[in-house]
């Protein structure tokens, strides 16, 4: 009897070392690349290394001790600062997982990287919809916004609310111009016209001419299809051009709740937005910005739908990997695209073959100073679009993985 149990324990343990022998080092490594110092530090930042953390602290080794580590860089908005960096993720750090990566040339060039390679990459904050289209792999999964949603749902708010006329503030990188492409094709398949573009360079400053040029036009709706310290510019001075004073709507494209509290309410009322998340929706979400608020360095601040992301698909990530035994994307991802409930922050959600992540996206205005009773209350509903009408059709993204 003796020697009957000494030899189960061993086959359980050399089960338990075979399972093991899956988590590359024995630690699951997630690394966050986003900007720490640019135009995206507040959406993003040290804010998404915090949301990763508290990640990593709930899921609190996965009922199986599963050791995790958080590391970080910044890819200064620059496509080859990011692919060097996860290049030595890969090869030389062991870091198994990339998370958030706002930019959508350094996604769409993480992206490429990753593919067929053990690291999955959680495109959280990567906006561009090519990550489930033409450049779809099985290494990535695309949590929050992507321009095709960005860009349908929000013209689609608003051309139902009368707004056929646009003019568009586009700034010259891939992501805005994926942003305008899909909102433009849409308004005119539905009667609207686009009446004329200003591109203009990322960290743009002074956007004079450009508002100009779209006060000039007369359009109905003007549309800011960038983000970050640009929209943020954008609005700041199309508040003194006086333009939604005189009858013109302005509608951002891909605005957070850091980017409304660094303007202003009191510049920012009356802008319509599209949002994934707001902190205020639920008792969910409440809580977990209240948590966030409370983190080192946070100082009170209210998380934003990109940091929601980089929380809630760093916790999927993880849950697969215990679900698996293995951090790699060759199990982890096929494992993350089994889940279909609720999300404690995103709601409903289904994670599909194609990588995309679906969940209700939200049109907002931003309230009147009169209207708001507390801080970071800057929201209210205008109308839900809800998760099977939020993002593209799976079939229509030709992403070869779902054919």
């Amino acid at each position: 009897m003796k020697h009957l149990k000494w030899t189960l324990a061993l086959a359980a343990s050399l089960v338990a070392g075979a399972a093991s022998a899956e988590i590359s080092d024995n630690v699951v490594r997630v690394g966050v690349l986003n900007d720490i110092s640019g135009i995206f530090q507040d959406t993003n930042g040290m804010g998404s290394v915090e949301a990763a953390r508290m990640a990593a602290e709930d899921f609190n080794g996965g009922g199986k001790n599963i050791k995790v580590e958080i590391v970080y860089a910044d890819h200064q908005n620059k496509a080859d600062v990011g692919n060097a960096i996860a290049r030595k993720w890969l090869d030389v750090e062991g870091v198994d997982a990339i998370v958030d990566v706002p930019n959508s040339a350094v996604g769409l060039s993480i992206n490429t990287l990753l593919r067929d390679s053990r690291m999955t990459f959680l495109a959280s904050s990567t906006a561009s919809s090519d990550l489930t289209g033409k450049a779809c792999s099985p290494n990535t999964i695309q949590w929050v916004n992507d321009t095709w949603a960005t860009g349908n749902t929000t013209a689609a708010a608003m051309v139902s609310r009368g707004g056929k006329d646009w003019y568009f503030l586009t700034v010259d990188f891939a992501l805005g111009k994926g942003i305008e492409s899909e909102a433009q094709k849409y308004i005119e398949a539905h009667g609207g016209k686009v009446l004329g573009s200003s591109k203009h360079p990322l960290g743009t400053s002074d956007f004079a001419s450009f508002l100009l040029q779209a006060q000039g036009s007369k359009a109905q709706v003007i549309g800011l299809a960038n983000a970050g310290g640009d929209t943020i510019n954008a609005v700041k001075q199309a508040a003194e051009f006086g333009i939604q004073q005189n009858g013109q709507r302005l509608v951002a494209f891909l605005l957070f709740i850091n980017d409304v509290h660094g303007m202003g309410i009191k510049v920012a009322q009356g802008l319509q937005l599209m949002e994934a998340f707001y902190w205020d929706m639920n008792d969910d979400t409440r809580a977990f910005a209240k948590r966030f608020a409370a983190r080192p360095g946070m100082n009170g601040k209210m998380p934003s739908g990109n940091q929601a992301g980089v929380y809630a698909s760093t916790l999927a990530y993880l849950n697969a990997v215990a679900a698996t035994g293995s951090d790699n994307a060759k199990d982890a991802v096929p494992e993350m695209k089994k889940f279909r409930g609720k999300d404690k922050l995103f709601g409903d959600t289904t994670i599909r073959q194609d990588g995309r992540v679906v969940h209700p996206m939200y049109l907002f205005e931003v309230k009147k100073p009169e209207e708001s009773k507390y801080p970071y209350d800057y929201y209210k509903l205008v109308s839900t679009i809800p998760a099977d009408q939020a993002f593209r059709p799976l079939a229509e993204g030709g992403c070869e993985l779902v054919k």
